[in-house]
């Protein structure tokens, strides 16, 4: 360390010292003296030199002229080609150091252009917000000076005789002089504005602190603002500059509110937000929540408060957002057909639908999937799909057909060889004209000697169903579905009929379908299986079927896959419903839960209004549609003619009367006239009589009716007409079963006999107990079983009953869970006949 001016140094002895100021946080500074090294200068002497020679030499480098101290291998031409390297080196160092200086002077031009620029452009900002500023100010002091031009000349004309030194003060005012004297209000603003110069500049002096922030602003002239917030600022300025900004203009809107509606729909159809819906609710005393419905009123003070006009609505618009618009041409694209294969239970449908499946699913598959969904997709052998259909009874397929959904493209008709056309056959027939399907013609079991497919198509001639070997237009196959002869055939005449229909639809649109079956699944909710008609039906999808509605949570096809989407005519599960729907329901998808929501409601209460005033009906299509609404009823169908309208209608409302929730009489058809041949027809199909009120059959029904069976009735008086219905209709009435209990017996011990199984060992504590009787096994006072005996020993005897107080030894049919403390329960069952009151 070396001594300088009494200050200490840093480095080493011999240089040159210098000094330093450091900058410290909280404004302080520091100076410090530190030596500067001075670099060894070096002298590069010129070649050819003794220096230089002397140079190389000390260096430990052979000079050019003396070989000896160069050296071994380096010719002279080798030391001039490195000389010349070394050089064009050095040489080209100092060309980068040049480049390099110039493309840096070049950015630092650039810079300060771009920083000059930016500095005219916010000067000229700053001018021509001044001009703004003072043009508004000299707009605002020439209208203030003309409105106190107009309070002077008012208050001349009050003033009769103006006082002159009034008048010579007021005309200074006028003029703009001033006295010689300041005002007492200038001189306080002036004192003003220095106070706070002056305290600004002191405020400048003791800010010692330099932050980062202000450094990185820039210093003095603080934060700058950006060139959209001066934009803004300007737009404001000449908006006020022309005489201020137009309101904007509110947009009237025409709200449909239906009888009630959620509040957050009111605010999405006003477009308006739902906290001021609900701050106006609020004040007119209603603390309801976004999610509660309001009336129809409610809605329409809420509408007018907010300016816009109110469109009242029915319950029954609300189905209008259901999409039913036309597809065109060229959106629509083939699909599968779907087929349902119908006929009489006894006929082998269950046993052809069972050969088809066997037939073309793959092995190892789960049996009991297709027939669960009861809908299933077959490939042919030419890569064809088709979907079959399973309905269960003919009430659903009516159903779909009432609902005006055309479930099905194709139906065969599956007929037995060995039986002919039987009255269900004949009811399928008129279903499928009905719905406009075509039909093809299964005839089964051809295998059996007693078959005789001609038949069946002479049969089918009677009911209008020409087939192709009779020149008609129905194709029909003999099948045997116990053998599989003519499966193939079958499936591929409905390919040819479906190739005929050329079935096309729209999968990119709102998806809609009909319910195939329905159920309620302990593990998963309700269930419905859907058949897809038309569009795209997706995971998340928002829809309403029949009187539920919800959102897809799941879709299953008919493997038991799950899938994210299903197209036109694919079966799938549908997993996610809030109820279970009927079988029959059309599934439609819709935008939002509200409109979900408010569809079903309004068909929840519809179906209970149809409910209320079910037992009005008068015509036989309301008649039909209640008597199909439940399979399970016994039903007598009967044709009625009559001499006058009034007198049918009568009958028929007579008809309606009859009947409790077990039977009830269904009236096929009625008209006024004489009972005609297709009258007996219609009766001979169905197997229902025919009751003729003043009327009788001509000559060719009367041969008719004898040639085919079918009863006619003449009446004359309607009490009796009605009296003979009721005794005819009490007649489906099953017997009321009694049961009365012939006494109790209590297990003592339980023993294990060889060939007999397991008997109990029995006291009978109440009655008696008989071998033919019924037997209910009791355990803690629950009925664990219930069956009959398969003995009833006395000691070693089998005897038919055995008194009270006494053992015995008894065995159940097909039981054996039997403990000692068990009670049995003897009672015997008869049956009463009842009637209609």
């Amino acid at each position: 360390m070396s001594e300088n001016d009494g200050k200490k140094t840093l480095g080493i002895r011999g240089n040159r010292p210098g000094q330093v100021k450091q900058s410290f946080s909280h404004g302080r500074t520091n100076k410090v003296v530190v030596e500067t090294k001075r670099k060894p200068r070096v002298v590069v002497p010129k070649p050819g030199t003794a220096s230089a020679a002397k140079a190389a030499g000390a260096k430990g480098g052979p000079a050019k002229g003396d070989p000896s101290k160069r050296p071994a291998g380096i010719s002279d031409a080798e030391m001039e080609r490195r000389l010349k390297a070394l050089q064009a080196a050095k040489a080209r160092e100092v060309e980068e150091a040049a480049k390099r200086a110039a493309e840096e002077k070049s950015r630092e031009e650039a810079r300060a252009r771009r920083r000059a620029e930016a500095e005219a452009k916010e000067r000229e900002e700053r001018e021509r917000e001044a001009a703004l500023k003072a043009k508004a100010e000299e707009e605002e002091r020439k209208k203030r000076e003309a409105e106190e031009a107009k309070v002077r000349e008012k208050a001349a004309k009050a003033q009769p005789a103006p006082d002159p030194a009034a008048a010579q003060a007021a005309e200074a005012r006028g003029t703009g002089k001033s006295s010689s004297a300041p005002r007492k209000t200038d001189r306080n603003e002036r004192d003003q504005k220095q106070t706070r110069g002056k305290g600004s500049r002191d405020d400048n002096r003791r800010s010692g602190k330099l932050t980062v922030n202000q450094a990185l602003r820039g210093g003095e002239g603080g934060r700058h603002r950006s060139v959209a917030a001066m934009k803004r600022k300007q737009d404001r300025l000449r908006q006020k500059a022309m005489g201020g900004a137009e309101p904007r203009e509110k947009v009237v809107r025409d709200v449909q509110v239906p009888e009630a509606i959620v509040v957050s729909e009111l605010a999405n159809r006003m477009a308006e937000r739902v906290a001021d819906v609900i701050k106006s609710l609020m004040n007119m005393g209603m603390m309801i929540t976004q999610n509660q419905s309001i009336d129809q009123d409610t809605a329409e003070l809420i509408i007018e408060e907010f300016g816009h006009k109110i469109v009242r609505v029915s319950d029954a618009d609300v189905e209008d957002v259901i999409d039913s618009v036309e597809d065109k041409d060229e959106d629509l694209e083939p699909r599968p057909p779907v087929i349902t294969i119908m006929g009489h239970v006894d006929h082998g449908k269950t046993s052809l639908l069972d050969a088809i499946r066997n037939a073309k699913v793959t092995a190892g598959e789960a049996g009991g999937i297709t027939q669960h969904i009861g809908a299933y997709q077959v490939q042919t052998d030419d890569g064809t799909t088709l979907s079959f259909l399973d309905t269960p009874g003919h009430a659903a397929f009516t159903s779909m057909r009432a609902r005006g959904a055309q479930v099905t493209d194709i139906v065969v008709l599956v007929v037995a060889a060995d039986d002919a056309v039987m009255p269900q056959t004949i009811e399928a027939i008129n279903h499928a004209k009905a719905a406009e399907v075509p039909m093809i013609i299964a005839i089964n079991k051809c295998d059996l000697p007693a078959a005789n497919p001609d038949k069946v198509r002479t049969d089918l001639l009677q009911h209008e169903v020409i087939v192709e070997k009779l020149s008609g237009d129905v194709q029909d196959v003999e099948v045997s579905a116990h053998t599989g002869d003519g499966l193939d055939e079958l499936l591929e005449a409905i390919a040819l009929q479906a190739e005929v229909l050329e079935l096309k639809a729209n999968p990119n649109r709102s998806a809609s379908g009909a319910v195939i079956e329905a159920q309620l699944d302990v593990g998963r909710g309700p269930v419905a299986t859907v058949l897809v008609q038309n569009g795209t039906l997706k995971q998340g999808d928002i829809f309403v079927v029949g009187e539920q509605w919800g959102k897809v949570r799941a879709l299953v096809n008919d493997k038991g896959d799950r899938v994210n989407e299903a197209g036109p005519s694919e079966p799938v599960e549908v997993l996610g419903l809030n109820g279970t729907p009927e079988a029959g329901d059309v599934l439609n998808v819709v935008d939002t839960e509200a409109q979900a929501r408010e569809i079903a409601d309004y068909r929840i209460q519809a179906a209970k209004d149809k409910r209320a005033a079910a037992g009005a009906a008068t015509t036989l299509e309301q008649m039909m549609a209640k008597a199909k609404a439940d399979q399970n009823v016994a039903e007598l169908p009967i044709l009625v003619k009559a001499d006058v309208q009034g007198s049918a209608e009568a009958i028929v409302q007579a008809m309606e009367k009859i009947g409790n929730d077990e039977v009830r009489v269904r009236v096929l058809h009625y008209g006024v006239g004489a009972i005609t041949e297709t009258d007996i027809g219609l009766a001979e199909a169905s197997g229902a009589p025919v009751i003729g009120f003043n009327v009788r059959a001509n000559a060719s029904a009367r041969n008719s009716a004898n040639q085919k069976g079918v009863e006619i009735r003449y009446y004359s008086v309607i009490y009796d007409l009605v009296d003979d219905v009721k005794a005819a209709a009490s007649g489906l009435l099953s017997a009321e079963v009694r049961e009365n209990f012939i006494g109790y017996a209590e297990i003592r011990e339980v023993f294990k006999v060889s060939g007999v199984g397991k008997v109990a060992g029995c006291l009978v504590t109440e009655g008696v107990a008989r071998r033919s009787a019924g037997v209910r096994l009791l355990r803690d006072n629950v009925v664990i079983h219930e069956g009959t005996l398969k003995t009833l020993k006395r000691f070693k005897d089998e005897v038919k009953e055995v008194q009270s107080g006494q053992e015995c030894g008894m065995a159940f049919e097909n039981y054996e869970d039997i403990r000692p403390q068990d009670v049995i329960e003897i009672f015997e069952r008869e049956e009463v006949a009842r009637t209609l009151e």
